[in-house]
């Protein structure tokens, strides 16, 4: 038996203000992002910006559903619309942040299994990585370089070669 290890790095920004300007600009889109969500049910508010390799830059929030399965996170809102948009355009960067209604918004959130899932399967697509920013309305802010990171072992579309 061999046993393997699992890991990668990644940069923590104690706050926005420490981010390069184009970084934090599109932190800034995906908390303005938060305001488009409709969560009725979680009350949890969510907003994703992309940069695209055209320079262009899109937003998406999150939309739930009273059949709660059929809700739609921010980030595959998001990929939708780029997709739809401007389907032979990789993303730069995505940058991911969120508000709870009676919450504190002071820490990174990670995209669901789902998303990281989609993510993955765009950025392959595509063959070009997605860094990825992560941040609260206040608070540290984390920086991937990857999303592919975010899911080591991913069923890719190669498997269905």
């Amino acid at each position: 038996m061999k046993e393997q290890k699992f890991e990668f790095n990644y940069q923590v920004f104690d706050s926005i203000a420490e981010m390069m300007e184009a970084d934090k600009n599109l932190l800034l889109e995906a908390r303005k992002a938060t305001n488009k969500s409709y969560a009725p049910y979680s009350h949890f508010h969510v907003g994703a910006a992309a940069l695209l390799a055209n320079g262009e830059i899109l937003s998406g929030a999150n939309q739930e559903n009273a059949a709660y399965p059929m809700a739609l996170c921010a980030e595959r809102v998001l990929l939708a619309t780029v997709s739809s948009d401007y389907p032979e355009t990789p993303i730069e960067v995505m940058a991911i942040s969120y508000q709870g209604e009676g919450q504190p918004s002071d820490h990174p959130i990670s995209p669901c299994g789902m998303c990281r899932q989609s993510l993955q399967e765009f950025e392959g697509r595509m063959k070009h990585p997605i860094r990825l920013i992560l941040g609260g309305m206040e608070g540290p802010v984390y920086v991937i370089e990857n999303v592919s990171q975010l899911l080591p072992l991913a069923f890719t579309s190669e498997e269905l070669k």
